[in-house]
């Protein structure tokens, strides 16, 4: 099984241990385009399921990124300041964005797995 779910606002988190690494997926970084800035939460931030956590920015549009789940920002991903690009690139490995320490891990369930996901993706088509 996978430790990967996703939410019908195309983030994803990766979950190891108790911490969920947080990124938009590849149909997200599609629809928006060559991404041109990123602006990641303060490490600390409490973050919550649903409410914007960052921002990416494309030559298209403004986008927010929602939190998945739950939880307090234990580290982001500064590589994205001076290549914001990597979210274009590798959007599920090195264009992450942050991670957060999860508060509550039942917050998952009601997340899609990849064949969900997949599954809604083909149903926007």
């Amino acid at each position: 099984m996978s430790n990967v779910k996703y939410t019908q606002d195309h983030e994803w988190v990766r979950i190891d241990g108790d911490v969920g690494t947080i990124g938009i997926t590849e149909y997200a970084q599609e629809q928006l385009g060559d991404v041109v800035f990123v602006e990641l939460p303060e490490v600390g931030k409490a973050v919550t399921k649903g409410g914007e956590a960052a921002v990416v920015e494309s030559v298209k549009a403004a986008s927010e990124v929602f939190a998945p789940i739950d939880g307090e920002v234990v580290e982001v991903n500064d590589a994205l300041a001076g290549e914001p690009g990597l979210v274009n690139s590798d959007p599920t490995g090195q264009g992450w964005f942050f991670k957060v320490r999860v508060k509550d891990a039942s917050q998952l369930d009601a997340l899609m797995d990849e064949a969900a996901y997949k599954s809604f993706v083909e149903g926007l088509h």
